[in-house]
């Protein structure tokens, strides 16, 4: 690692879901870890806790902060005003974001960046695999816990490259500059852009700059790969730089029969995979064309890609029965719900498609921000939004009215719950014969038990 001067490090908000990750992988190169934070919940509790790292008490502390301190990481979920991150400042530590310190910690290795409004988590999920499957050497930071691999941050001395999912929202409470900003990558995806964080980018044109600017960073024998038939992305992608090398993808050739979808290779041979989706074959060409970047041939990694099970939460199988099954995904901005509800929709069209989405967010609970999902949820048989009004008072934002939701949408036969309780009874009503169930949301639907609930509905 390129921090041999960096051997104390305390990490404030340590309890985040990528800051944990961070904490533990500094751990385990010998790094003497602490940490604090005023609320921290399982994974990360128990992960903190059996590492040896979790805080003796929650809340802030500056007499925690010392100069014997080599560095300072401060998480989003810290306010400006902390009083840790106050005593770092008067002391004159080095004090850090995130994407600064894995930037620090990779100076010296090839960085490739993933960014975009959708599909980043999946398609870094889809290199990381290809790349473990090959037995390369890599280091990487990504959001999202994948299968196999038990860490989502990994920092070594060894590792020629280093793969970021890179994140456009803030780097911390006093670093206003996009994550993806910060990492100086040396090839760059753009997966997509369609407008979210309307808490921090007001405007669609000023969501749209902050790509511009990542594409624009792209550095002399650069590479920059990015979703051609996505209008936006073309926009801020279009060759500017002759030093740079510009590859535009689309979908992936493929065929589904009985459910199953398998690509078509150059030589026409099909490879049957395990994800599905038109979203998901954008993904799977732009980690192919990375992984060219890298060295690995084409047959190589349709090899790996067989394997490939998906991200957790990107659509992922909650259960199969003879004639229904149920998936969970992490959708909620509206580009991530046309996608997700589509792709099932095709993926069974014989079949009902009975879809939940939770508004949870920021954006998504703006009534601002509503009119974005004009559209967006026509491919399912049964539509159905939730959202709880207490977390809209919790956010500061003004009340929604079933018909404020209803009309955003723009479809006249879409069912709104406020109740959870009210949504599961709906659920558990429904003829399940012959009929796939989706549950969309970075939330929880306030305490529904999805797995009970997929019993009932495969069961049926």
């Amino acid at each position: 690692m390129a921090l041999p001067n960096y051997r104390r490090v305390h990490l404030i908000a340590v309890g985040g879901s990528i800051m944990h990750n961070l904490a533990l992988a500094l751990h385990r190169q010998g790094v003497h870890v602490t940490g604090s934070d005023d609320e921290i919940f399982d994974p990360a509790r128990t992960r903190l806790q059996q590492a040896g790292l979790l805080p003796e008490q929650m809340g802030w502390d500056a007499a925690r902060i010392t100069d014997e301190l080599d560095a300072v990481i401060v998480g989003m979920h810290a306010r400006p005003d902390n009083p840790e991150l106050h005593r770092a400042q008067e002391l004159g530590l080095r004090i850090f974001s995130f994407p600064e310190f894995i930037y620090e910690a990779s100076k010296d290795k090839q960085r490739i960046v993933i960014g975009g409004s959708h599909g980043k988590t999946s398609i870094t999920s889809i290199i990381l695999h290809v790349l473990r499957h090959h037995g390369r050497k890599f280091d990487y930071a990504v959001g999202a816990q994948l299968e196999g691999f038990d860490l989502m941050v990994k920092l070594t001395d060894d590792a020629p490259i280093i793969i970021i999912e890179g994140d456009e929202y803030l780097s911390s409470p006093v670093d206003r500059r996009p994550k993806f900003h910060l990492y100086q990558h040396h090839i760059g995806v753009i997966s997509g852009i369609s407008w979210d964080h309307i808490n921090v980018f007001p405007t669609e044109e000023n969501y749209r700059e902050q790509f511009a600017i990542f594409a624009r960073m792209t550095p002399k024998a650069g590479v920059l790969i990015y979703d051609q038939d996505d209008e936006q992305a073309q926009l801020v992608s279009v060759p500017s730089n002759p030093d740079v090398k510009y590859v535009g993808y689309g979908p992936h050739e493929h065929v589904i029969k009985n459910g199953v979808t398998s690509l078509v290779t150059k030589k026409d041979e099909l490879v049957p995979i395990q994800v599905f989706g038109e979203h998901n074959l954008r993904n799977l060409s732009a980690a192919k064309e990375v992984c060219k970047q890298l060295g690995i041939k084409g047959k190589d990694f349709y090899e790996a890609v067989a394997t490939f099970k998906g991200a957790a939460r990107r659509l992922e199988l909650v259960k199969q029965g003879a004639t229904s099954v149920v998936y969970k995904d992490f959708a909620h901005a509206p580009s991530k719900l046309k996608a997700t509800s589509a792709a099932l929709k095709k993926q069974y069209p014989q079949r009902r498609l009975i879809a939940c989405l939770e508004l949870h967010t920021f954006s998504s609970l703006n009534p601002d921000f509503l009119p974005q999902y004009e559209g967006t949820f026509d491919s399912p048989d049964v539509a159905v939004v939730y959202f709880n009004p207490q977390v809209l008072a919790h956010k500061r934002l003004p009340p929604l009215s079933d018909l404020q939701v209803a009309e955003a949408f723009h479809r006249a036969d879409l069912r709104v719950f406020t109740d959870s309780r009210k949504l599961a009874d709906f659920l558990q009503e429904q003829n399940w014969q012959n009929t796939n169930l989706l549950m969309m949301t970075s939330g929880t639907f306030d305490g529904i038990d999805l797995g009970k609930l997929a019993s009932e509905v495969t069961n049926a």
